[in-house]
Order: C-alpha cells, then structure tokens, then sequence
C-alpha cells in the first residue's frame, strides 16, 4: 500500500492530520506532508477513513 496525493487538488487542509496524525501533517507553511508514503498495512482502515475524508479527493490508496 502507498499513499499517492494529486497535488493539484489538494488543499493542505488538515482534515487528514487529524484523522491520522503519525501519517499526515500540515507544516509551517499550510502544506500537506505525508509522513509515511508506505504506511504499515495494520494502518489500512486508518488510512482508508483519510483518504474518504479527503474533500478534494485528492488522496488514493496504490497497492
């Protein structure tokens, strides 16, 4: 599994980061960092509920 953002539509908000905080974060300049391209496979379903959050759509899960 990998996390792949289209960096185009995605607004840096920091939905993801709250859902999953050891993944995503927001820096100090407002943009979205994925901590963990490849997250650990037990952290799928937290993943999942990232990427669904997503209001742009911009996250996808790669397997």
């Amino acid at each position: 599994m990998r996390i792949a953002v289209d960096w185009d539509r995605c607004e840096s908000n920091a939905l993801r980061a709250g859902i999953a905080p050891h993944i995503f974060e927001v820096d100090d300049d407002d943009m979205l960092q994925v901590l963990a391209e490849v997250p650990d496979p037990a952290d799928r379903p937290i993943v999942e509920q990232a990427v669904a959050a997503c209001p742009k759509q911009a996250l996808r899960i790669v397997d």
